[in-house]
């Protein structure tokens, strides 16, 4: 079965708006594993907008499913994972400044540092990924980095759900097969929501991992954490 790892950025968020610590953070997260998520994402920015680097160390004590990690790999992303030593570190190509990640690594030009950064993380023995685009090219450089798995930024498929599935999901499928073919684990994110996921997953062969924040969050104002987890489980059965 695909796992759904939530992204809890957005409870950070909230907290941040008021100050103190409501939301938990850790709270929340306690909650989502033991609603069924079957992991935790956080994205810890330098300006620490939403997740702070205490939350991260915070979250690593009490995580008992996957922890991973996502970030720019900058000096300070290095250390955090290196102090964390997470079950997964997401390497994303965003500059610290950007609202959120958009789109997906360069791989053939970004090849070398990709190589050096990976190793890195699998001398610490973290899982590896890399956030990419349906760009065949960029999928068969990933298999030069070394890393473990890629995430496809799903953003493209979400905004052009509602008009042409097939087309909008063809790209993520002749991805999917390139990247099994590899050996690449498939991981992915970004818009998924509950009107997409499931024809997603079913399009696309050998989804290890989706990683949902803002939707789900979203929705659980509505239909309440645990109820929503176990929506989202289902789009994903």
């Amino acid at each position: 079965m695909t796992k759904l790892s939530v992204n809890i950025n957005k409870v950070a968020t909230l907290r941040n708006a008021r100050g103190g610590d409501v939301p938990n953070v850790v709270q929340v997260a306690i909650d989502c594993e033991r609603f069924g998520a079957d992991g935790i994402t956080v994205h810890p920015r330098p300006d620490e907008r939403h997740i702070t680097r205490k939350d991260v160390f915070d979250l690593a004590k009490v995580v008992t499913t996957e922890f991973n990690i996502e970030g720019y790999p900058d000096e300070r992303f290095m250390e955090l994972i290196q102090e964390v030593r997470p079950a997964q570190a997401t390497l994303v190509p965003d500059p610290p400044h950007v609202l959120t990640s958009n789109a997906g690594w360069d791989t053939k030009t970004h090849l070398k540092k990709l190589q050096d950064i990976i190793g890195q993380l699998h001398e610490w023995g973290v899982r590896s990924s890399i956030f990419v685009d349906t760009n065949i090219v960029n999928i068969e450089y990933a298999k030069e980095t070394g890393v473990d798995r890629i995430e496809l930024y799903t953003g493209p498929y979400a905004e052009n759900f509602h008009t042409d599935k097939e087309n909008a999901v063809n790209p993520y499928t002749k991805a999917a097969i390139l990247a099994n073919e590899l050996g690449l684990g498939i991981n992915a994110g970004h818009d998924l929501d509950t009107k997409n996921l499931a024809f997603f997953k079913a399009k696309v062969p050998g989804l290890l991992e989706v990683s949902i924040g803002h939707a789900l969050i979203s929705d659980a104002l509505y239909w309440g954490l645990e109820n929503t987890i176990q929506l989202y489980k289902r789009e994903l059965q």
